[in-house]
């Protein structure tokens, strides 16, 4: 997918050419001649029309769930955390993406969470829990020339299946802080290292990070055991 105003545009393409030769199709009935006489229980066939294409939806390998945290000093983590709707179709993703806020319109403190159907966003979930993640750290500059597109990227990365390993994938995080925002991919297993290598290779070239930049994979039980601000790499492309 290139991008959301492309895919429109080729929506409403197809559609005015269907349109075109749907009208430029006339339907010629024959009259009958004097002599014939017509009986009345006679029927009229309905002539049948195809569905067109663009009028099928194109599914996902899994369901998803977009999930949005705003924090609430009032509130446990778990209650300020909420699940906003799931899609497994092609046009239902672009559906709710084009209806939402983009990650740096988000206040700070917020979250955008994208997970497969029946995860939850958070380290005790039974299938984030001896995982860890890949994280993507951006200065307060970025926000304005990288976040957005980082973030887009990333979603389709995981609902186009494009890491070999896509079993693997939990889900995504992005988080739009003052000091400076961040993604995070989300893996099964940390001890799975061939395939979470591989997810961090492919997730750099996808984003066209730098060569010069890497990216590290932290531990969940290391984030959560943590005793400063930073979190040892395990893994790092």
């Amino acid at each position: 997918f290139h991008s959301s105003k492309l895919y429109n545009f080729e929506v409403c393409l197809e559609f005015n050419t269907y349109l075109c030769q749907f009208i430029n199709k006339s339907i010629i009935m024959e009259l009958p001649n004097a002599s014939v006489e017509v009986e009345e229980t006679q029927k009229l066939e309905t002539p049948t029309i195809e569905q067109p294409d663009f009028l099928l939806k194109h599914p996902l390998q899994h369901m998803w769930t977009l999930w949005y945290y705003e924090h609430d000093r009032n509130k446990t983590w778990e209650e300020n955390q909420r699940e906003i709707t799931s899609f497994d179709t092609v046009e239902d993703f672009w559906s709710v993406y084009n209806h939402i806020k983009m990650a740096s319109e988000l206040r700070q403190g917020c979250d955008y969470s994208l997970f497969k159907h029946g995860i939850r966003p958070m380290w005790e979930d039974e299938a984030n829990k001896r995982g860890g993640r890949w994280a993507i750290n951006l200065d307060k500059k970025q926000r304005t020339n990288d976040l957005d597109r980082f973030w887009l990227d990333t979603l389709l990365c995981m609902i186009g299946e494009a890491f070999e390993n896509s079993d693997d994938i939990c889900g995504a995080v992005v988080n739009v802080r003052a000091k400076g925002d961040k993604i995070g991919v989300w893996t099964r297993d940390s001890n799975h290292s061939v395939s979470v290598m591989e997810i961090g290779r492919k997730l750099k070239e996808r984003l066209r990070i730098s060569p010069k930049i890497q990216i590290g994979y932290q531990v969940h039980k290391d984030t959560m055991a943590k005793s400063g601000s930073v979190t040892k790499n395990s893994y790092i492309v």
